[in-house]
């Protein structure tokens, strides 16, 4: 599992999603090789927001490793709670 993290930088949520991911790499050990983060503006973030159909973001995505589908989204301001994230991770 890796978890990709689609946001904007430079945003009034962009901060806090930074944040959330250091602190969650810190709490669960999470190498940043697990974890990708990607301008949704960008052309990487683009196709997978189009492919995900994501709407809001930020948006995190528990996604497998051996078919790229998602196990869990979450969309919109409103973080996931890091336990959440964790148990989607294992």
């Amino acid at each position: 599992m890796k978890l990709v993290v689609l946001y904007r930088p430079n945003s009034e949520h962009g901060t806090k999603t930074e944040q959330f991911v250091r602190d969650f790499s810190r709490q669960y050990g999470r190498s940043s090789t697990n974890i990708k983060m990607l301008h949704i503006d960008g052309r990487e973030g683009d196709q997978l927001a189009r492919t995900y159909d994501i709407t809001s973001y930020p948006a995190f995505l528990a996604i497998r490793e051996d078919n790229g589908s998602p196990k869990q989204v979450w969309q919109g301001e409103q973080l996931p709670l890091m336990s959440e994230v964790a148990a989607a991770l294992q």
